[in-house]
């Protein structure tokens, strides 16, 4: 989101600096970032994000910014940068992106840091950013005017994802032409690849020609997935690719018969509109905030638990005819709606309202 963001800034014609980490951030990207001023600082504690502070240098770029946009919430650098920002008389906006909820692990340290910076950092910003309508909600609960909230969807570059050379991929996986279910995200409980592994395990009888494929970096949760596909015998058909990224995520959209997202909790999920775009249909779970898929046709949205997702399973691909003009549908939803070019249009925007 904060790297689409930057690069969509930067073509606008605006000046923008990223600070951050440097986790995650190889050559490839910082090259995909050309035009931006990019302070990477590095990460001491990784499972924290708490970076090696250059307070001089972080005052210097927030000195030089019209306006600071802080994005997510469990950030020690955000409480940092709030606090200068407002020592410096800059406004600020911050887009939580569903993070507001405290949920998994570190419950007392996420409390602790709402009571000591949190609660402060969203109601002393000039606007909140929520990426949908129901995070309005969550923000007045913490105390936000409802004035002083903006919604702007998350959205999806089209030229990122035109890339569908499918036998490559296929070949890469050993696939050949079965058909084959995608998963993309994090291995953390709160994205659910646990749920749709078992969901697939229990119902693989009645789409036997159907493989599994799980795209994501591993956070722990890896080992429980494999032992649940080992248990089900099912490891010729399930298959554990670690990240994808450019072309090759590309490629997987393009390939797979039907994206599934079974999410315990999501603000509005990217990766629904990375395979809108690709015009691969979607099954998620009422956890995304993308209900409305389901009323356009592009997808079906059920509950986010194992039985669920295994009954719209079998019924979606039952009837594997109707998928491609459900991928057709969600793809022109999602073009005429949530392209990053229209969202950085309301970006901008907010951010003169700021300033």
């Amino acid at each position: 989101r904060t790297f689409q963001i930057t690069r969509h800034l930067v073509r606008s014609g605006a000046m923008c600096t990223v600070l951050t980490t440097d986790m995650g951030l190889t050559e490839t990207r910082l090259r995909e970032l050309s035009g931006a001023e990019v302070i990477a600082l590095p990460c001491l504690v990784r499972r924290l994000y708490l970076p090696w502070l250059s307070i001089g240098r972080i005052m210097e770029a927030i000195s030089r910014a019209d306006v600071v946009h802080l994005m997510a919430h469990w950030s020690i650098l955000n409480a940092l940068v709030s606090l200068m920002v407002r020592r410096l008389g800059k406004p600020y906006v911050v887009c939580p992106v569903g993070t507001l909820v405290i949920y998994g692990r570190s419950k007392l340290l996420k409390r602790a840091y709402n009571v000591l910076f949190g609660y402060r950092i969203l109601r002393n910003a000039a606007y909140c950013v929520a990426v949908t309508r129901d995070e309005v909600r969550t923000l007045v609960q913490h105390g936000v005017r409802p004035d002083r909230i903006a919604v702007i969807p998350n959205g999806v570059s089209e030229d990122d994802y035109r890339d569908a050379d499918e036998p490559s991929f296929r070949a890469r996986l050993g696939l050949g032409a079965s058909p084959f279910i995608l998963f993309v995200g994090r291995l953390n409980p709160i994205k659910g690849p646990d749920l749709l592994v078992r969901a697939f395990c229990r119902g693989a009888a009645h789409f036997p020609d159907v493989h599994l494929v799980i795209v994501g970096p591993d956070e722990g949760l890896l080992p429980e997935l494999e032992q649940i596909v080992v248990v089900s015998r099912l490891e010729h058909r399930v298959h554990f690719v670690g990240y994808l990224g450019g072309a090759e995520k590309s490629r997987a959209y393009h390939a797979a018969s039907l994206l599934v997202i079974p999410s315990r909790r999501e603000a509005m999920s990217i990766v629904v509109l990375e395979a809108g775009i690709c015009g691969t249909p979607v099954l998620i779970t009422d956890r995304c905030g993308f209900n409305e898929i389901a009323e356009v046709g592009g997808g079906r949205v059920v509950a986010a638990d194992a039985d669920s997702i295994e009954e719209a399973l079998r019924g979606m691909l039952s009837e594997r005819s109707a998928l491609a003009e459900m991928g057709q549908r969600l793809k022109a939803y999602v073009r005429e709606n949530f392209t990053w070019q229209v969202m950085i249009a309301k970006y901008l925007e907010l951010y003169r309202r700021c300033i």
